[in-house]
């Protein structure tokens, strides 16, 4: 904003150079391990209408229940997976070098123009503190990125409500873009597909069956129109043609299923047991819904599903690991940022 000294009274607010904003947004985590630590993040999480979409009047009762045991549970599972040298998740650690990298490489690019910044949907730093300290510095417009290569209901749509409902408390409200679910994106598909080779290429006992494992969802949210089952399926098709593989090399399955109605399946944990019993002794797991590696990957996939692998009688197990901060997961998302910042910069 060009805006002369001599024509701003004494008394007006100080006017910042305009700057465009962008936050890369993930699921969340705790602060800490502690009981009151996991109750806080999990009573957040769980209290999201568009998490849990049960009536308030049924699921209440029920969160209250399992806020007094869960927390227990859940704190041992991030104990196994913690980072104790930052105390922090592995998912904070990776995301802020994500954002670390990104916000270098926009540097280079626009200078101070471009501020990179990255938020939570639960736990902190959290969507509405980052989106007023980058208002803060001066930008009038923020993309918003969720780290969600699909799109789901009680991912990437919660994470958007948030950015928006943050606008609510603003007396100048900055524009905002979404980016949209990158499940095809031809550079995340290479991305994936390079990162099974080189994984299979380093084992030293060659994979019989690869499981591509995805979060699960409530069935009903597939009957009820929601892409992500579908986009899930493409997302496998297109890895598979990447790889140039037959239909019965890999297999499609979901996992971290919550509650007792039926969820989209097959589930992982039972996959890969029945691969076993089939005389399949060495498989492995990679986890595409997932931008960064979590409890969900680290501890689910590495820990559940693999000893359900091996008491049926698999021997090798291979997780191969997010993306996370390698070159080329930075190198997508600069890529894919930089195109939805076209008219803006």
């Amino acid at each position: 904003m060009n805006v002369k000294k001599s024509n701003i009274p004494k008394e007006h607010p100080q006017i910042l150079k305009q700057k465009v904003g962008v936050i890369i947004g993930n699921l969340g985590t705790p602060d800490a391990t502690d009981y009151w630590s996991m109750r806080r993040y999990l009573k957040e999480f769980l209290s999201d209408r568009r998490v849990i979409d049960y009536s308030p009047w049924v699921w209440k009762p029920i969160l209250n229940l399992i806020l007094l045991r869960r927390p227990f549970s859940s704190g041992e599972a991030y104990k196994e997976i913690w980072n104790n040298e930052e105390n922090e998740s592995p998912l904070l650690t990776i995301t802020k070098a994500q954002t670390k990298k990104l916000r270098a490489r926009f540097d280079i690019a626009y200078g101070d123009k471009v501020l990179v910044d990255f938020c939570m949907r639960y736990g902190n730093p959290s969507t509405d503190s980052v989106i007023k300290k980058l208002v803060s510095k001066g930008c009038t417009k923020i993309l918003f990125f969720p780290l969600y290569p699909q799109y789901a209901a009680p991912t990437t749509a919660t994470a958007n409500d948030q950015v928006f409902r943050s606008l609510m408390n603003l007396n100048w409200q900055p524009s905002v873009r979404t980016v949209s679910p990158y499940f095809d994106n031809s550079n995340f598909i290479n991305a994936i597909s390079d990162s099974v080779t080189t994984a299979y290429k380093k084992s030293k006992t060659k994979p019989e069956h690869l499981v591509i494992s995805y979060h699960g969802v409530p069935e009903r949210y597939l009957m009820n129109g929601d892409p992500y089952h579908c986009q899930c399926q493409k997302t496998t098709r297109l890895i598979r043609e990447k790889l140039k593989w037959k239909e019965s090399e890999l297999t499609t399955a979901f996992q971290s299923k919550f509650g007792p109605e039926k969820w989209v399946g097959p589930a992982t944990v039972d996959l890969v047991a029945d691969l076993a019993k089939s005389g399949k002794k060495n498989i492995a797991v990679i986890a595409p819904s997932f931008s960064s590696d979590c409890v969900e990957t680290l501890e689910e996939i590495c820990g559940e599903i693999s000893e359900s692998f091996i008491e049926a009688g698999g021997k090798n197990f291979l997780y191969i690991p997010c993306l996370n901060d390698e070159k080329i997961h930075i190198d997508m998302l600069f890529k894919i940022i930089k195109n939805e910042l076209l008219g803006w910069i």
